[in-house]
């Protein structure tokens, strides 16, 4: 109750975050009921169905992302004065937190299930009734309790990821003199990247149609060796992400920085365990997308992609560039008493504006090379 009347009283910003998070986990609903409704429809390809919903995986864990990074930036999440006086420590605020973030993706999963028994046909007097019917087998009824179980697991793995990731703990006291903790992802990163563009190398020339796994939407002709390096890579590249942001602030510092190169690069660095593993899961899924329309482009792939696919497809992109950004927004709000700091010193406007596009600007030197070389490399095993 105390969560739903924080949440009632937020900013508005605040209420369309999580209004997208609804969305985002509405979109994972349907994908789950539409697993469902094919399982239902075919029970003689129990594999197949298996498989379907594998792939509703990525989505779902792209929406939990996002959820996780709303939960973040929430306002009534953080520890303020006379909080703790009335019973409201870290743990009670971590726990209102995740309660939150389990409202917002039960609204979206009720959402998802009154529109999947829409299009089926199961609830009339509404436009488009039954449009879906041949698609979501209207003509099998549809075990309620196997279609709550669906929907109830984005909200219990998001509410506990949101948990987990703003329950209190104490950071180690770092030696004297010693630099703030450096990411030490890179190496592992480059690994999981090589090992996983070596396994597509060596898998697609190989496997066929028939060793490919089935996508929702007409989406079938991809050898599973493929899918599982391209996995490996995506790794990778969200594992290196903090250190590719760390090594950025530091190139800004190098070779005698100015005030706005040392301000840009010291806030990259500070910030680069927060920024740095969204910015890395973007440049994996961007990646993807150029690699799948290279493929598409050549004449390999598929002809067409059907809407479940798009759908999913959609969902990832879009949480995880929403993802991006809120972690942008959650390091701008950690600094904000050091820049009003800056202005009370005499610091011009211009200076701190000149460093964020300088962060910018640096970030996107470093990362869309990054993300096109690892496009290439990915596209090339199906399309040579």
């Amino acid at each position: 109750m105390l969560a739903l009347r924080l949440a009632r009283g937020a900013h508005p910003l605040v209420q369309t975050r999580r209004l997208l998070v609804a969305v985002a986990a509405a979109g994972v609903g349907f994908l789950l009921l539409c697993t469902l409704g094919y399982a239902v429809g075919h029970p003689e390809r129990s594999s197949a169905a298996v498989l379907r919903l594998l792939w509703c995986v990525p989505p779902l864990a792209a929406t939990v992302q996002f959820a996780v990074a709303v939960a973040r930036t929430d306002p009534s999440t953080r520890p303020r004065p006379g909080l703790s006086a009335i019973g409201l420590g870290p743990a009670r605020l971590t726990a209102i937190a995740a309660a939150s973030t389990a409202v917002a993706c039960t609204l979206g999963s009720m959402v998802a299930l009154l529109f999947y028994l829409h299009l089926r046909g199961d609830i009339t007097g509404l436009p488009f009734d039954g449009a879906a019917a041949d698609l979501l087998a209207a003509d099998q009824p549809i075990p309620l309790a196997a279609a709550l179980t669906l929907l109830a697991v984005l909200p219990v793995v998001a509410a506990t990821a949101a948990g987990l990731a703003l329950r209190p703990r104490t950071a180690p006291a770092a030696p004297e003199g010693a630099e703030k903790p450096v990411p030490s992802g890179l190496p592992w990163g480059i690994a999981l990247v090589a090992v996983g563009l070596a396994i597509e190398t060596y898998a697609g020339p190989r496997s066929g149609a028939a060793g490919g796994l089935p996508l929702p939407g007409r989406f079938d002709g991809n050898p599973a060796g493929v899918l599982a390096g391209w996995a490996l890579t995506a790794v990778g590249l969200a594992m290196a992400g903090p250190a590719l942001v760390h090594g950025c602030g530091r190139l800004l510092q190098s070779v005698r920085p100015g005030a706005t190169r040392l301000l840009a690069g010291r806030v990259l660095m500070d910030e680069s365990r927060r920024i740095g593993r969204p910015l890395g899961v973007v440049s994996a899924v961007v990646s993807g997308t150029l690699a799948a329309a290279a493929l598409h482009e050549s004449g390999t792939g598929p002809g067409a992609f059907g809407p479940l696919t798009g759908l999913g497809a959609a969902l990832v992109l879009a949480c995880t560039t929403a993802t991006l950004l809120t972690a942008a927004l959650e390091s701008k709000q950690c600094r904000a008493h050091t820049t009003e700091a800056l202005l009370r010193i005499g610091a011009p406007p211009t200076v701190l504006r000149s460093a964020a596009l300088m962060r910018a600007g640096v970030l996107l030197v470093v990362f869309l090379p990054l993300t096109w070389a690892v496009a290439e490399l990915a596209a090339l095993p199906l399309t040579g």
